[in-house]
């Protein structure tokens, strides 16, 4: 059973739907990139996926032992994200508080699981620097480590790149592909088409009334890679 199976979702919110008749499945391993035009629904779909915007129609079903709450998510950063007077360490160990269950505390598990994770995106020598004062890839590396805290099995990524210099964004796109490698799934949201084809496996790409899903391969021989493939600066 797939770790996903979206059936016919209708998407929108405060009663008007932005795209509709959306079906994909999401299988264990997968590197699923979304792209499709500005309003198309993208960041709509992953807030559904994730509970946090009602689904208008269809379904979502979770499966192989996967539950809604194991999801990590590094979302689209804001400007007051980006200046929260935090540590490092406070906001990576955050990203284990659904394991606290009625603890009022973090506990040695929970720490390691931290300190880990740190390591595994190289800012543990960060820990005590205060989040607002990194830089916009360093920011990110810290999101990227609570969000594995939170989950081990898939990570939800909402234009992870936006606003990072081309060195730090290739940086970033061949971190998630390891990752990916390692055997965490991934669902990233992107606005930039040719990023996508390169490093995911499969496309969703997201329109109002019509979506393509299937690997990277067949998206490129398709028409919404003919007319858009060449003007990627139009899919934001």
């Amino acid at each position: 059973m797939a770790y996903i199976t979206c059936d016919n979702l209708i998407l929108g919110y405060e009663g008007t739907p932005v795209a509709e008749n959306i079906s994909f499945t999401v299988e264990k391993g997968n590197y699923l990139c979304i792209v499709g035009e500005n309003g198309a629904g993208k960041s709509t779909l992953m807030k559904t996926l994730l509970g946090l915007t009602p689904l208008m129609g269809g379904s979502i079903t979770y499966g192989d032992g996967l539950a809604a709450y194991e999801i990590g998510y590094l979302p689209q950063q804001t400007f007051v994200q980006k200046d929260f007077p935090a540590s490092v360490w406070e906001i990576v160990l955050s990203g284990t508080l659904s394991k606290c269950g009625r603890r009022p505390f973090f506990n040695k598990a929970q720490k390691q699981l931290a300190e880990e994770n740190m390591r595994r995106m190289d800012i543990w020598n960060l820990k005590k620097q205060c989040y607002r004062k990194l830089s916009g890839g360093q920011q990110q590396r810290v999101l990227l480590a609570r969000a594995l805290c939170a989950s081990a099995k898939l990570l939800l990524l909402d234009e992870p790149v936006t606003g990072l210099d081309l060195r730090v964004t290739a940086e970033f796109y061949q971190l998630i592909k390891e990752l990916n490698e390692e055997g965490l799934t991934i669902i990233m949201v992107s606005h930039d088409i040719h990023a996508a084809v390169k490093y995911a496996d499969r496309i969703l790409h997201v329109e109002r009334e019509k979506s393509f899903i299937g690997s990277t391969g067949d998206y490129v021989k398709s028409d919404f890679w003919k007319e858009l493939g060449s003007y990627s600066e139009k899919i934001i």
